[in-house]
Order: C-alpha cells, then sequence, then structure tokens
C-alpha cells in the first residue's frame, strides 16, 4: 500500500502539471463555429405551428367527432380517458405548481393550444406520426382539451378557436421568440 501512495503521489502532481495549462487555454478558444442560421425557406419545410401567430391549417373538429379517433389512435399509450397507459403518458389531471413531482400534462402545464396541435400533427400517434389529417388532428386536439375540462364536447377547436384559447399555464413560460 506504502508503494502504490508514494507512486500515485507524484503522477497526480505531474498530470495536474500538464492539464493546467490546457484546461486554461480552453477559456480562450472561440466556439467551434458549427451550424449555419436556418433560411425562412428551410423554416417553411418545417412546417411548425406558431403559438403566437395564425399558421395553423384549415379545418376544424369537436370533441364529440374527436373521441372515435382518440380511442383508435391514442388510448393504447395515453388510456382510455388520457389518465396514462402502459408507459404512464399522462394527458389529463396534474398539478404543475406541486412542489413534490408535478405532473405535467395538457391541462396543467401546456402554455398554447397551438403547440399542442403542433406536437400531436408532427408526433402522433407515436407507431404513425403525421398519419392524421389535420382535421383528425383538431378533432383528437378538441378531445384531449375537452378530456381536460378546458372546452365543452360541442365546441368547434379551429385556428381562431384555438389561438384564443386560454391555457391555465398560459402565463407559466417566458416568451424568448422575439429575442432571436
Amino acid at each position: 500500500m506504502f508503494k502504490t501512495t508514494c507512486f500515485s503521489a507524484p503522477l497526480l502532481a505531474l498530470g495536474l502539471a500538464f492539464t493546467s495549462p490546457l484546461a486554461m487555454s480552453q477559456e480562450t478558444l472561440e466556439s467551434p463555429q458549427l451550424g449555419r442560421k436556418i433560411t425562412p425557406s428551410e423554416l417553411i419545410e418545417l412546417d411548425l405551428i406558431a403559438s403566437n401567430e395564425s399558421t395553423l391549417p384549415a379545418g376544424s373538429g369537436t370533441a364529440f367527432q374527436g373521441r372515435e379517433i382518440y380511442a383508435a389512435q391514442c388510448a393504447s399509450c395515453h388510456g382510455p380517458d388520457g389518465s396514462g397507459g402502459p408507459a404512464n403518458q399522462k394527458l389529463v389531471g396534474g398539478n404543475i405548481k406541486s412542489t413534490e413531482d408535478p405532473v405535467r400534462t395538457v391541462g396543467s402545464y401546456w402554455p398554447h393550444g397551438s403547440t399542442l396541435f403542433d406536437y400531436v400533427r408532427r408526433a402522433m400517434p407515436a407507431n404513425a406520426p403525421k398519419s392524421l389529417s389535420d382535421t383528425e388532428v383538431y378533432q383528437v386536439v378538441a378531445y384531449v382539451l375537452f378530456m381536460n375540462g378546458l372546452i365543452d364536447q360541442y365546441k368547434i377547436i379551429n385556428a381562431d378557436t384555438l389561438l384564443s384559447l386560454k391555457m391555465p399555464n398560459a402565463g407559466g413560460f417566458i416568451d424568448m421568440s422575439a429575442s432571436h
């Protein structure tokens, strides 16, 4: 043990002597300058939905219409009532203000209905993303909003009503979009 300690201390000192100048030189290096700014045409191709402007497509739907699509396309992961499926992907309930393990769901966390539309449109269902038509997305979004108690089942959800919908956590985020 004595031999190991005596041998380790000089090696440690030698290692620190060589790495300290290297660490100091890292501070003065510029960033690697990777990537480039995205062009307006590339941004359009991404087909993103903004939360503060009307970039939503034509179409509409109600929760009543969305119930059937949800049952066929969403319930296997999110549960029949949105309270979670096999991997516990909850859509309803939750309390974002809880100090212990806050549950982030559509009703408790998402700040904009348009963000929900964008996410469902691009990423759902998980086994077939982008397979729903815009009208079907409006219908499913309406059903998810209905399950969260944010709309009644016959309210028509379209670009106008979705943008005017006040989500419970709308003030829970800082809008940095204008600063970029």
